[in-house]
């Protein structure tokens, strides 16, 4: 999967978690990211198996608001998000890349 500026910034935000549920809102603010960049990056890695997603188990009138569609990452999505993050920094040169977990974008 070629990894683009925009989609290694959701990585890094659900490798922040990466066993919690995560929904679309949230997702933009950690980003920085507008829906309409935000959405094709998590329907193509839900679709390459990497996130698994399912709607929040609400009474949206209890809550008073629509449920909404949780995004979590799979054991597989986790490797390979880890894996493809540590390459992208390899690949930048970034001081430090080998040893500082954060990412450099």
């Amino acid at each position: 999967m070629r990894i683009t500026v925009p989609t290694a910034r959701v990585l890094a935000a659900l490798l922040a978690d990466p066993g919690a549920d995560h929904y679309g809102l949230e997702l933009m603010q950690q980003c920085e990211l507008a829906s309409g960049t935000l959405y094709p990056i998590l329907h193509r890695l839900t679709e390459a198996g990497w996130l698994e997603r399912q709607w929040e188990g609400v009474d949206p009138a209890e809550v008073g608001r629509p449920a909404r569609r949780l995004y979590r990452l799979t054991a597989e999505g986790a490797t390979e998000a880890r894996q493809a993050l540590a390459e992208l920094r390899a690949q930048l040169g970034g001081a430090g890349a080998a040893t500082d977990p954060r990412p450099a974008w």
